[in-house]
């Protein structure tokens, strides 16, 4: 059976990600997001299993004692997220590709446990966009808004940590772009002998 693999996508708040990740899993069905497990309380709308597996926290500290997670973060000093490795590799084993949406230090912590992990990393076309984006939402003060350009500054550094890089300057090109990474990944060499190994026999069959 062939084995999908696994993606992290990282981006400062108002890049698009989720956008972007949301468009291309509705389009391409070979690719899911994981779920990841948290121990905040469920907000009107939410599912339980759909948008996060909503845990306590004792269950969610039990969990990370027997090692179950690929990665984890305390939030705020007060809430737990993480991914579950068993989750990821029964996805990946089906031969499904699994995204992590996640910020660059999950990345490098997914990337140390799953070294075979490819890292995407999405940014804005500029601090203006950015920070148009940011205002645009309305939901913030400038103070507020200041503290998270510098936050987004900041984590917009660690790009050079991912294996792709997408501009989402228009979001239909960043989209295709985007998609080109996982369709090129599929066609890499080990992952088509594996897929076309009867075929590939046949075709040098003297």
């Amino acid at each position: 059976m062939q084995t999908g693999t696994l993606y992290t996508v990282s981006a400062p708040s108002g890049a698009g990600k989720t956008s972007l990740v949301k468009a291309l899993v509705d389009s391409d069905s070979q690719v899911t997001v994981s779920i990841s497990h948290t121990t905040r309380s469920m907000r009107p709308g939410e599912v339980n299993g759909v948008d996060y597996h909503f845990v306590s926290r004792e269950e969610f500290l039990a969990m990370l004692e027997q090692d179950a997670f690929f990665e984890h973060a305390q939030v705020y000093g007060d809430n737990y997220y993480g991914t579950s490795k068993g989750s990821i590799e029964e996805i990946l084993a089906g031969g499904r590709d699994v995204i992590l949406e996640i910020d660059w230090q999950g990345a490098a912590q997914v990337r140390r446990l799953h070294p075979e992990t490819v890292g995407i990393f999405i940014l804005p076309p500029s601090q203006e966009a950015l920070r148009e984006r940011l205002t645009g939402r309305g939901q913030d003060d400038e103070s507020v808004i200041e503290r998270r350009m510098d936050q987004a500054i900041d984590e917009m550094t660690h790009y050079v940590e991912a294996d792709y890089l997408v501009i989402n300057d228009d979001f239909a090109q960043a989209l295709i772009e985007l998609g080109s990474i996982f369709t090129a990944q599929r066609q890499r060499l080990e992952k088509q002998q594996k897929r076309h190994g009867e075929l590939l026999q046949a075709l040098l069959r003297h």
